[in-house]
This record gives C-alpha cells, sequence and structure tokens, in this order.
C-alpha cells in the first residue's frame, strides 16, 4: 500500500499485523515547560536563545525557533491532560546551534549572565558526535546546546 503523508516513503513502516502503518514521527511540533513565572521564562528563551514570542489561542504565550515551539504552563495552572506530576525545574532540553562553536554559546551565556554549568563536552547526539554546553534557566532545566562535530 502507498501512504502519502508528507515524508518519505522510505521512513513509513507498516505493522502487517493488524495492517496499518505504524506510527512514524517526523519532527516535535512542540514542547511543554512547566514554569513558576511565564513572563521570565519567554524574557530568558528569547534573551538567551534568540527565539521569537509568540501568542496563540486565548492569549497564550510561547517561543517559537525555526518549525518548533515550546509552550510555558504555571505549575498550579496546566491545562489538562498534563504530565502526571507537572514541576518546575523537571525538564532536560538538548538544543543544536548549527553556526555558532562552544566557545560561541559561552561567550554568549556569559554575556547574559548565565552560568555555565559544564563543557564544551563531548556528547553523542541522535545522529552521531557533538559537543556540548550545560546551563539551566530561571526555573532550573537544564538545557544543553550542542554542536555537530562535523560542522
Amino acid at each position: 500500500m502507498n501512504l502519502k503523508i508528507g515524508f518519505p516513503e522510505s521512513v513509513v513502516h507498516w505493522d502487517n499485523s493488524i495492517n496499518l502503518p505504524a506510527v512514524t514521527i517526523p519532527a516535535i511540533d512542540h514542547v511543554i515547560l512547566m514554569v513558576r513565572d511565564e513572563a521570565t521564562a519567554i524574557a530568558f528563551y528569547a534573551r538567551v536563545l534568540g527565539m521569537e514570542m509568540i501568542t496563540f489561542g486565548q492569549d497564550r504565550k510561547a517561543v517559537r525557533f525555526w518549525a518548533q515551539k515550546i509552550n510555558f504552563h504555571l505549575q498550579n495552572c496546566a491545562i489538562v491532560p498534563h504530565a502526571h506530576r507537572p514541576t518546575p525545574g523537571s525538564a532536560e532540553s538538548m538544543l543544536h546551534d548549527l553556526n555558532a562553536t562552544a566557545l560561541d554559546v559561552i561567550q554568549h551565556l556569559q554575556r547574559c549572565g548565565v552560568a555555565i554549568l559544564a563543557g564544551p563536552i563531548p556528547r553523542t547526539g541522535a545522529q552521531g558526535p557533538i559537543r556540548s554546553v550545560y546551563y539551566r534557566d530561571p526555573d532550573l532545566n537544564l538545557i544543553e546546546v550542542s554542536k555537530p562535530v562535523n560542522l
């Protein structure tokens, strides 16, 4: 059976036991971070990571980068359904910067007054070797910014 859903057929796999295509996720649309203060989180992600603040729905706020976005939910006002135990500071995110070197990232973080936890450190990303720098956002979520070693 030929399935046309916007990505190469080579990544569509069929589950013959139920005669339906297996779920195949080509990208992450958005993630949700539980925060103590939405305005502080938005300002941080815009200033430190260059993300664009957007408004959607009924005056909800998020930050957008490329084709993804980060939504922010206040700790005791989470939209349902939500994580089992929504807690500020419990997320870990890895982001690629394809242009900046680890030194560029460190210098930028220092100019923004952001404490660096570790880095640059060699790691293995989803597509191979990377060099990573680690720091925290205002809610203490861990952020890893990396660049593929071969770029």
